[in-house]
């Protein structure tokens, strides 16, 4: 625990709880709205090749995630670590270019 409060520079043990419980909840979450959404978009589960509907559900899991872990995240008052954490993530994934958006774009209206 002391390691990932370090890497994740948490100073206290009820931050670190309150980040695990926002990832858990964002994880389900992202998981029930996923079908949902196929179904709203007109993709029923009855798709064949029914391997497709699969591979559709899990790529539609992915945005679905990172939009629900920022909103999480800010309901239980931790924007900053996830905003930081998402950041970092799409700039791993060569996707920075969307976080540098949102960023100047936030920092545009703070200024105005």
């Amino acid at each position: 625990m002391k390691k990932l409060k370090e890497r994740w520079n948490v100073t206290s043990n009820l931050q670190l709880i309150i980040i695990f419980i926002v990832f858990a909840i964002t994880g389900f979450s992202s998981l029930q709205l996923a079908k949902p959404f196929l179904n709203l978009i007109g993709i029923q589960e009855t798709f064949e090749p029914h391997w497709l509907y699969r591979v559709m559900r899990i790529v539609l899991i992915f945005p679905i995630y990172q939009v629900l872990l920022v909103l999480t995240g800010s309901i239980f008052g931790q924007f900053t670590f996830f905003w930081e954490f998402e950041k970092k993530m799409l700039t791993r994934m060569k996707l920075g270019f969307i976080a540098n958006y949102f960023d100047s774009k936030f920092k545009k209206e703070k200024t105005d």
